[in-house]
């Protein structure tokens, strides 16, 4: 038996022929469109199927398995389900910004449902798709035999519509892929409009000049684009990153709570999904402040309701559900596409150029077709004429003759016709020789012997084909134009952690043995003047406590100078009752090193300078720019001497006074003006000149019409009115705050601070104990007297330091910073023996909008335990 020639080839270079083959016929016959009507061919052959069966717009609809059949029959031998999976595509107006298939029945959802089959559903061609079918029969396009040779198919399509553009494509075939977004027709068509007026410069338009014409994709969900610079990428390059956002807004309902409503989602984003995905959040805890969440689209459009619980922030929530849901996407522009059979990336230009060139080439084919076509019937008009002029002649000439191919003969020979003349002769009715009909000849003669003239005129000017294209062009947006669905947005808005944390008003509280943690607000009720105060812990006192919003960088100072920097949402958020976590696991502490003064600064940019303050009296002011980025291990914020340690730092602005009180019972007040501002490493001046055994207990920032609080070790305490304290030189002994001879009875000054009469403040003591009352509940006192008792002490328990919750209308005095740019100073005291501590808190406005501009809220710890 001959079993034929045997070769002998190398399996690896057969893999690779093999293999090279397959991608290309992929790249080519199946995944990447053609830039010229921006079609795959299985798209390609449903319309030329659908244009073939009679399927026009204004024609009755056929069952989408009909369709199906025909195209799989005659040009397409794959699967059904590829065929109508495409058709259903064309159909869908969520994935199709200008729809190509008029569907009749299920074509499935932005839901993500299936459409249902085909023996169910119908469809026909939309008008603008017979756009791109126009002009096929007059050899505008190349054909080619289908699969099995007995029919021809088109290469091409020659679309009025430039497709590629206006309905975009995604492909992915062998090591590439194609992702083009859909475009606004009336867009695109201006743009072809103004490169043709440019035609002869065409390579010197710039993709801003473009940009003028076509904001950027128009995608037929809507939403909003964010920034220019992808899609300048993407019409420059061929490549570029487009962020697109949902729309939503913000409604407010019943009892003070809001709502998220979301009209418009991105892109190929499925909306059953987005949904799963936002309760997924809310079940996991990811996202805490929705309460209910509903889907109530209809026919209308799209409306997914999300309800916020009562107190909670909603554009925080928003932020949040566009960071983690499909509510904010990236779309990833690669505009490749097939030019000439060969897969090349396109830059906006040069795609409209090319569609531009395919239209000049279909015109000219049109043309030379229709030039041929009206030459063919002039030449048979002329040939009737000649009949008409002679017609008494032609009878005779006919009736002689035997039989029509003499006739034919003779006509020809006789009257100088040509064979086509002749037969057309023979073949006119009788009732062409009236005198009406025989005008009507005329007419037409005429009329194709004036098409004939423009068509060669059009012919051999390059122009006018380019002015019918533009003519087209504003024919096609004047028919089929629509406004934009999508918004773009010219900054790229980018998540920070901030936009994704709510704002509130929180207490940080350091205790003694070095535990910090974050508590809401009201975790400690107001109580009245000498009652029994809360205990929080009585192993570990609270040595700091200070207010802040959980958006403010927080500025942590040591007592060996130097400093740190954290975000105080990034401080754990813990009961009032458990003690936190160490301070060693925010900030990179050294061995013995304490936090001694910390500062909660909302905006870098809006307060001047940081003022610092050490125990031994020195004083330093340094703008605070220089601390807007402090690394990890920290940085120097000012130079010590030998034993001395920083302890109180204030956010001030250059023009306002400062008050220290020593523990012995001095006070000295002073501008701040007469510390000169100094840089980082400076050792600062001296602010008060100190007796001897003792130190700096406390120092604040002066309010107009405020109070100057004291609290001492034994529970003592009064105010005084600031005026009682003179202003005087920095570094002088400063006036008696206490008097001397009262120290042993009520202990040494221990804090405090520059208050408001109608302000509320904590008093903390060494073993934990919080009291919080009103500051009017203190005993008002001349400058030198004693005062009451304010705090009931156990056993060697004593008074250590005075948080100042304060508020936040008084707040807002002349000569200081307005509400919102401004955070009341930190500060410390000593510890050990003595247990004195220095504590300062924030009372202050934050800027928490909604929109960009809700009413303020103040900082004002709530009246409630």
């Amino acid at each position: 038996m001959e079993i034929g020639t045997v070769k002998f080839i190398d399996i690896e270079d057969k893999m690779r022929t093999a293999y090279l083959d397959y991608a290309m016929s992929v790249i080519t016959a199946r995944a990447l469109p053609d830039v010229r009507d921006g079609l795959k061919p299985v798209q390609r052959r449903i319309l030329y199927a659908m244009n073939d069966m009679g399927l026009q717009h204004d024609k009755p609809y056929k069952k989408s398995a009909r369709i199906v059949g025909e195209v799989l029959g005659k040009y397409h031998p794959h699967g059904d389900a590829a065929v109508y999976d495409a058709m259903v595509r064309l159909a869908q107006d969520f994935s199709m910004r200008y729809v190509l298939v008029d569907g009749q029945g299920n074509f499935g959802s932005v839901d993500g449902d299936n459409a249902a089959a085909m023996r169910y559903t119908e469809a026909r061609l939309t008008a603008l798709a017979e756009e791109m079918l126009a002009d096929i029969d007059k050899e505008t396009v190349d054909f080619t035999s289908n699969f099995d040779g007995s029919l021809q198919e088109p290469l091409v399509l020659p679309t009025r519509l430039p497709n590629l553009l206006v309905n975009g494509t995604a492909g992915i075939a062998v090591g590439m892929a194609t992702n083009i977004p859909p475009h606004n027709l009336g867009e695109v068509c201006d743009a072809i409009a103004y490169l043709i007026d440019h035609y002869r410069k065409i390579d010197d338009v710039t993709v801003d000049e473009l940009m003028r014409f076509i904001k950027g994709p128009d995608f037929p969900t809507g939403g909003s684009i964010m920034g220019l610079e992808g899609i300048r990428s993407a019409y420059a390059t061929g490549k570029g990153r487009i962020v697109i956002r949902a729309k939503a807004h913000i409604e407010e309902i019943a009892g003070g709570r809001y709502r998220i409503i979301v009209t418009e989602i991105p892109y190929q984003v499925n909306k059953a999904n987005l949904v799963e995905r936002i309760a997924d959040l809310v079940r996991n805890h990811r996202i805490e402040t929705i309460s209910d969440l509903r889907d109530e689209s209809d026919r209308q459009g799209t409306r997914v309701v999300i309800e916020l619980k009562r107190g909670a922030e909603p554009r925080t929530t928003l932020n949040q559900l566009l960071k983690y849901t499909q509510m904010q996407t990236t779309f990833g522009v690669n505009m490749l596409a097939l030019v000439d059979g060969e897969p090349r990336m396109l830059s906006l230009r040069r795609a409209l150029q090319l569609f531009i060139e395919h239209r000049r080439e279909v015109i000219t084919r049109r043309s030379e077709f229709e030039l041929e076509r009206a030459k063919q019937r002039a030449h048979i008009l002329e040939g009737l004429k000649i009949a008409l002029d002679h017609l008494d002649e032609v009878i005779s000439t006919i009736r002689a003759s035997r039989t029509a191919e003499t006739a034919l003969d003779n006509l020809r020979r006789k009257f100088k016709l040509t064979e086509i003349q002749a037969r057309a002769i023979l073949d006119m009715q009788l009732r062409r020789l009236a005198g009406l009909e025989r005008r009507k000849i005329e007419e037409e003669y005429r009329e194709v012997t004036q098409r004939i003239r423009d068509l060669q005129a059009l012919l051999r000017s390059p122009t006018k084909i380019l002015e019918l294209i533009k003519a087209e062009m504003q024919e096609l947006k004047t028919k089929y134009g629509d406004t934009r669905r999508t918004r773009v947005a010219e900054e790229e808005v980018t998540f920070t952690p901030q936009d994704l944390v709510p704002k509130e008003d929180v207490l940080i509280a350091i205790t003694q043995h070095g535990y910090i943690k974050r508590m809401a607000a009201d975790a400690y009720g107001r109580r009245g003047r000498s009652a029994r105060a809360i205990i929080t812990r009585d192993t570990d006192a609270v040595q700091y406590l200070f207010a802040a919003n959980t958006l403010d960088s927080i500025l942590f100072f040591t007592d060996k100078g130097r400093v740190f920097q954290e975000k105080a949402h990034q401080i754990p958020d813990i009961a009032r009752q458990d003690r936190g976590i160490p301070v060693s696991n925010i900030v990179a502490l050294e061995s013995g090193e304490k936090v001694t003064a910390a500062v909660a600064v909302p905006d870098f940019e809006q307060a001047e300078y940081l003022t610092m303050v050490t125990r031994q009296g020195r004083i330093k002011r340094t703008v605070i720019s220089e601390f807007s980025a402090v690394r990890p291990s920290g940085i120097a914020a000012i130079s010590l001497s030998e034993g001395d340690e920083l302890g109180w730092v204030s956010l001030t602005h250059g023009d306002q006074e400062i008050v220290l009180v020593t523990e012995r019972g001095q006070a000295i007040r002073f501008s701040e003006e007469e510390v000169r501002p100094m840089g980082r490493a400076a050792g600062g001046v001296g602010a008060i000149t100190l007796g001897e055994g003792d130190s700096v207990t406390s120092m604040d920032v002066i309010r107009p019409e405020g109070e100057l609080l004291l609290i001492t070790a034994k529970g003592y305490g009064k105010r005084t009115p600031l005026k009682e304290y003179p202003k005087q030189g920095r570094n002088g002994r400063g006036v008696v705050t206490l008097a001397s001879k009262y120290l042993e009875k009520t202990g040494p000054v221990t804090a405090a601070r520059v208050v408001d009469p109608d302000g509320e403040v904590m008093i903390i003591s060494a073993q934990g104990v919080v009291l919080r009352c009103l500051v009017k509940d203190f005993p008002r006192a001349s400058r030198a007297s004693r005062g009451n008792i304010v705090m009931k002490l156990k056993g060697n328990d004593t008074a250590v330091s005075i948080a100042k919750l304060g508020n936040a209308e008084a707040d807002k005095t002349p000569g200081e910073l307005p509400a919102d740019e401004r955070s009341s100073s930190r500060a410390r005291g000593k510890t050990g023996k003595k247990g004195s501590v220095a504590l300062r808190a924030a009372a202050e406005n934050h800027d928490d909008s909604l929109e960009g501009r809700e009413k303020q809220l103040p900082r004002n710890i709530d009246d409630t335990e």
